[in-house]
């Protein structure tokens, strides 16, 4: 694990560009879990995402991510696009906050719906090309997908490599 880590990090370090600079351009990976009551079961889902940001001036990022959650049913598979801001506090450690947009697609027999939210947290910067965040989310559902809850929260990592 170690090596996998030490040649990850040497290759970040080899790529041409800042992580937060005007015109840079960084892919991200997202792996987590959760879990969704269908018909009284719970069901629990791993989620793999990848995503993909072009910072359009200094600190700010407008992006593209997908999302899948697999190993339960019904499949569900996400496509968000946020829009994140890099406070430049600190050289190494810097807070974010950010905003998306979500579509949700999820097997018939249930409907598809769209949400909206907010991420806050910290980034990271592990090199000159590559960071690590640290946040939670907060997303508001167009229709009430969950039981009684309108919104639900949760935590974020994210490593992030930029060209």
């Amino acid at each position: 694990m170690k090596k996998i880590i030490s040649l990850w990090l040497l290759s970040a370090s080899l790529a041409w560009s800042g992580v937060y600079v005007q015109g840079s351009k960084n892919f991200g990976l997202s792996v987590g879990s959760g879990s969704l009551s269908v018909a009284r079961k719970t069901n629990v889902y791993t989620i793999v995402g990848v995503s993909a940001n072009y910072f359009v001036v200094d600190n700010l990022s407008l992006g593209f991510g997908v999302r899948a959650w697999l190993g339960n049913s019904p499949s569900i598979q996400e496509v968000t696009v946020p829009v994140t801001y890099f406070i430049p506090l600190h050289e190494t450690y810097r807070p974010y906050l950010g905003v998306f947009v979500r579509h949700t697609f999820v097997e018939s027999p249930f409907d598809d719906y769209n949400s909206y939210g907010g991420r806050a947290g910290v980034a990271m910067k592990l090199s000159d090309n590559a960071y690590m965040s640290l946040g939670w989310v907060q997303e508001f559902h167009d229709k009430d997908v969950f039981g009684n809850n309108s919104s639900s929260g949760y935590p974020e990592i994210t490593i992030g490599i930029a060209f």
